[in-house]
This record gives C-alpha cells, sequence and structure tokens, in this order.
C-alpha cells in the first residue's frame, strides 16, 4: 500500500462517523459527521473527503453480532463499502466494529460529555475506535511477518536456532 491517509466510516443508519489517519499511518483523529441524506448525496460527500484528504485506503465498520454472525445492518453496510470502492477506485475493507460504540461512550464518559452533545461526536469517536483497531492490528501483522523473515534469514546463514 503507498504510504497517505486512511479513512475509516462508521455507516449508521442517520448519520456516518469519519475519521483519518495522519500520512504516515500513526495516529487517527476524528474528522466529522456526516448527516445521512441519500445513498448517492453520502458518497458523493465521503468521495469529496477522500480526494480532498488524499485518502489511499477506506477502512468501514463491519457491525456484526456479538456472535460474529453478520447482521442485517452488516449487509447493508457491506452493499454501501462495495459502491464505495467502486466509486472511489480505492481498497475498501471491513473492520469488526463490535463494542466501538461502546469504547467511543467510555471515551466520551472520560472526557465529561454530556449526552445531548454527544449526538454530534459519538460516530467521530467510534470511527477513531474502528481505525485504532485496524492500524495496531496492521502493526502487529506487519511486526511479526518481519520476525517471521528474519528468522529465515537467520536460518538460511546457518544461525538457526
Amino acid at each position: 500500500m503507498k504510504t497517505g491517509r486512511v479513512m475509516a466510516l462508521d455507516v449508521g443508519k442517520i448519520r456516518v462517523g469519519v475519521a483519518l489517519s495522519d500520512p504516515l499511518g500513526y495516529t487517527a483523529q476524528p474528522l466529522l459527521t456526516l448527516w445521512r441524506k441519500t445513498r448517492g448525496e453520502d458518497l458523493r460527500s465521503l468521495l469529496r473527503l477522500i480526494r480532498k484528504h488524499e485518502v489511499v485506503k477506506i477502512v468501514v465498520g463491519n457491525p456484526l453480532h456479538m456472535s460474529g454472525d453478520v447482521s442485517p445492518w452488516a449487509a447493508k453496510v457491506h452493499e454501501f463499502a462495495d459502491e464505495l470502492h467502486k466509486r472511489s477506485g480505492l481498497p475498501v475493507q471491513l473492520w469488526d466494529e463490535r463494542l466501538s460504540s461502546v469504547a467511543a461512550h467510555e471515551i466520551l464518559n472520560e472526557a465529561g460529555h454530556g449526552r445531548r452533545e454527544r449526538k454530534y461526536v459519538i460516530d467521530q469517536v467510534a470511527a477513531v475506535v474502528i481505525l485504532q483497531g485496524w492500524m495496531e492490528a496492521t502493526a502487529q501483522a506487519a511486526a511479526k511477518a518481519a520476525l517471521q523473515q528474519s528468522d529465515i534469514s537467520d536460518e538460511d546463514r546457518g544461525e538457526g536456532k
């Protein structure tokens, strides 16, 4: 994957929370809450943000049931993600978002956000939680692959354990 920003989306029925990584992929920040209109308008708004922020990959929260089964809403989110991929031409990855809303509420509780203002930021915070989880898992996988490659290189040099 080329270097650039990763966008994460927490797609809900009323709002879409949007978060972005920094260009190097180390941190996740909330960007905005998109209030849903129509699928076409929502996608056009996201495509403008993708161009503006030079996004190279999109991570979409996958709202599975706690059992891991696909929920009816998850099927609609999958369709949304597929259409976003087709229109943007960017890789779109679904990411398990179970408990991201719970984590977002805990973060807002700790920050002292009241109930009234919460609906304006909760989806952004959930998108940040999704993006951070994806970035951490991606970094762990890369570190594991590098370690395995290092072990293979040691064995090739006769330095195996």
